[in-house]
């Protein structure tokens, strides 16, 4: 009778650690997703004024489709920034985003309804557009690090890397499409504030060195292959931005590392 009593009470301390565990891991991995939106966040704002600068000299329904879904990821992102009910920002700090948010929203619909109606872009308002981008983005970098530190969320140093690179990535990918695409270019890509291409491409230098470092085998070790080959090949235009490149495929093998890097955080995720 003791021992039947004493396996069900071991049985159910049991079952509870492991209730308890579960619950422990579902919340790590929410606060996980939180950063990964706020994350994606910021990619996807800077792919969109990418696909902005192309359009302002085109353009096309393909590029405007591609502004398009850019927006509309860093909106899904967004909403669920704003509707977690895990309180990791306040109110006031997610309102905050959110406003910064529709603002750049209503500067690029006036700037895409420009570029429709006289077929060239309103150097003043892609200015703003530009230059709010860029503090909208500025508060999300500072909101993914106080949402790092009000969860106490651990991040794996190599997923820190990557996001890192792909926000980088992405920013320079859209100030390069600045300065081909757009007589704008030099208020986006010279202010007081901003980093210049060159120096940002030695700070991607770092990152990449940074997520290479540790074990790597199988699909992830292809993947890191994968990036530090396509980086090799732009790396000196962007180091020599003021050089005659060829921009689409800056702009194309820029968008393989972005893919690369996102599935390199996928990777390293599922090994963790």
């Amino acid at each position: 009778m003791k021992d039947a009593q004493l396996r069900v009470r071991s049985l159910v301390t049991a079952l509870i650690l492991l209730l308890v565990t579960s619950l422990g891991a579902t919340a790590q991995e929410t606060d996980n997703d939180f950063l990964s939106n706020l994350h994606q966040f910021r990619v996807s704002n800077y792919k969109s004024l990418d696909a902005y600068y192309r359009f302002s000299a085109v353009g096309d329904t393909e590029t405007l489709n591609e502004i398009v879904a850019n927006i509309n990821a860093a909106n899904e992102a967004m909403n669920v920034i704003a509707d977690s009910e895990k309180g990791i920002l306040s109110a006031e700090q997610t309102e905050r985003l959110n406003q910064e948010f529709d603002k750049f929203k209503t500067l690029m619909r006036t700037n895409i309804n420009d570029v429709r109606k006289t077929g060239y872009p309103d150097l003043r308002m892609v200015s703003d557009m530009a230059n709010h981008a860029l503090t909208m983005n500025q508060t999300a970098t500072e909101l993914y690090e106080v949402a790092k530190e009000s969860t106490g969320t651990v991040v794996n140093e190599r997923i820190e890397a990557a996001r890192s690179a792909a926000v980088t990535i992405a920013q320079m990918m859209a100030k390069y499409s600045a300065r081909t695409n757009s007589q704008v270019a030099q208020t986006f890509q010279g202010s007081s504030s901003e980093v210049p291409l060159d120096e940002q491409a030695k700070a991607f230098d770092q990152m990449l060195a940074n997520l290479r470092k540790g074990e790597a085998s199988g699909e992830l070790k292809a993947a890191l292959e994968n990036l530090t080959s396509k980086w090799q090949f732009i790396r000196g235009s962007y180091i020599n931005y003021n050089d005659n490149n060829v921009a689409f495929v800056i702009d194309r093998y820029s968008k393989g590392i972005l893919q690369g890097l996102e599935t390199t955080i996928d990777l390293l995720k599922s090994n963790a």
